[in-house]
């Protein structure tokens, strides 16, 4: 079974909560969801799945550095992502506090690694992203996301 990665940073609870709806909708759709807070993972562990979904509560316009750091540390494994698929996710307090710049450095760093993202014609384009704690809408995205991750997860590594 393919296998998805959703690492998260969380203070409040709520990019928390939006990265276990996404692992519905992975399960959903017919992959293997393995949730993660970024404390507890290695970089190493990015080259173990063919999904990789990261969320961040919006800091300053941009991801924690917790998710950052992450980042950083994958840098000893550049090139080996390399097709592999890759989401990310936001949450902030208000409308305009950062949010897609957030999502957005987030993409940016996966297809550096060469990792393939697809956008959303609908909703939100770039990434879900959420105020405050996840609405009806935001967890009906969220869990597409999901599902979307585990189908181009399936059509790439049939």
């Amino acid at each position: 079974m393919h296998k998805v990665l959703i690492i998260y940073y969380s203070r409040s609870g709520n990019t928390e909560k939006m990265a276990r709806l996404i692992a519905e909708g992975v399960k959903s759709g017919g992959a293997e969801a393995t949730v993660k807070r970024v404390e507890a993972t290695e970089a190493s562990e990015l080259l173990n799945y063919q999904g990789i979904v990261i969320g961040s509560p919006t800091y300053y316009g941009t991801m924690s550095w917790e998710i950052k750091k992450l980042f950083d540390e994958s840098v000893a494994f550049h090139g080996k992502l390399d097709g592999r698929v890759g989401a990310a996710f936001s949450s902030a307090a208000n409308i305009g506090g950062g949010n897609e710049t957030t999502v957005l450095a987030i993409l940016e760093a996966m297809l550096i690694h060469g990792m393939v993202v697809q956008g959303d014609a609908e909703g939100d384009h770039y990434g879900r992203v959420s105020i405050d704690a996840p609405d009806r809408r935001v967890e009906a995205q969220c869990r597409l996301t999901g599902k979307r991750v585990a189908a181009l997860v399936r059509k790439l590594f049939d």
